[in-house]
């Protein structure tokens, strides 16, 4: 029996405006969860988790692995996501396998294909798979688009196969035995933060 087959992975991704949450056991999906939130994600995820969880008569310590969205997308989220599958791996000895957005919307899909994310401000985050070659991600106007998925022939908009926690669950199933790295954050701008207006306060010798 593959790997793949035998292990009960809990995905989950916070990086768009929403809390999503797949199941996979047994090489398939046996429950998920999306829910639309512009925020309060932090306050929601761990709970959402262990309603999918137990819907189907599992808890956590029947996991083998946890998938995690690594982005990009909202920062905020993104380190929610993140932090909560770190600790949930500490917490119970488990691998936690980060999927980044881009792989999560190829998966299901074969062949050379130009992945993209809002990325909010009219731009999109994109990523290219052509064959055994992956372009490094980059950030690109919205009408700009067609430069990186026009050179794949016959490029045109399709949906992705899979809802992204489902196949966060998938991927991290196949990457189960394999050296992956902890789960970081995939950021391909600087944060919106904005620097304070108030002046900086004075220090008296």
């Amino acid at each position: 029996m593959t790997a793949q087959m035998s292990c009960t992975v809990l995905a989950f991704d916070t990086a768009a405006p929403c809390c999503a949450v797949a199941v996979l056991a047994g090489g398939r999906v046996v429950a998920q969860a999306e829910e639309p939130m512009q925020k309060g994600q932090a306050e929601r995820l761990m709970g959402l988790c262990e309603d999918v969880l137990s819907g189907t008569g599992l808890a956590f310590h029947d996991l083998t692995a946890i998938g995690v969205g690594v982005g990009p997308g909202n920062f905020t989220g993104i380190r929610i996501s993140v932090a909560a599958a770190r600790g949930l791996a500490l917490g119970l000895g488990v691998p936690a396998i980060g999927v980044s957005g881009f792989d999560a919307l190829r998966f299901g899909h074969d062949g050379p294909c130009a992945t993209a994310i809002a990325a909010r401000r009219g731009h999109l985050y994109v990523q290219s798979f052509d064959g055994g070659r992956v372009s490094a991600p980059v950030i690109v106007p919205e009408d700009a688009i067609l430069n990186h998925a026009g050179p794949l022939i016959g490029a045109r908009g399709i949906a992705p196969a899979h809802s992204t926690a489902v196949a966060i669950a998938h991927l991290a199933a196949s990457r189960l035995g394999t050296p992956q790295p902890r789960p970081a954050p995939l950021y391909l701008r600087p944060a919106d933060a904005a620097p304070a207006r108030d002046s900086a306060p004075v220090i008296l010798p």
